[in-house]
């Protein structure tokens, strides 16, 4: 059973840093890509990155893809955003998620999900 515990987030000023954590734990991930989604208030769920597993490869949307920085700690099962620049666009609840790698190609569908840390950035 897969459990994804997101922490780090806060209240930071426009133009400041922050870096979220999600905890995994169950078992190996090595079939899996890692990735985080947000929800701005009053808005739909949207994607910001995704890391898969085994190789380390990324993406991004393109609304982050120059600020925010997705990587893994493989040792502690832990994935992390690193986020720079912060806009108060950036106003969301962030979601860490895990969904199965078929081949080369990117989670179609994100099985697991976190509970979602806030992250609020003022003007």
């Amino acid at each position: 059973q897969v459990q994804l515990v997101e922490s780090g987030g806060g209240l930071v000023q426009a133009g400041g840093s922050l870096r979220l954590s999600c905890a995994a734990s169950g078992p190996t991930f090595s079939d899996y890509a890692m990735g985080w989604f947000r929800q701005p208030p009053g808005k739909e769920r949207e994607f910001v990155a995704a890391i898969i597993w085994s190789a380390g490869r990324t993406t991004y949307a393109d609304s982050v893809k120059d600020r925010f920085t997705i990587s893994r700690d493989a040792a502690k099962n832990t994935v992390y955003l690193e986020m720079s620049s912060l806009k108060p666009g950036d106003t969301a609840v962030y979601y860490c998620a895990a969904g199965l790698v078929y081949g080369r190609s990117w989670p179609r569908k994100y099985d697991y999900w976190g509970q979602g840390t806030q992250v609020t950035v003022s003007s």
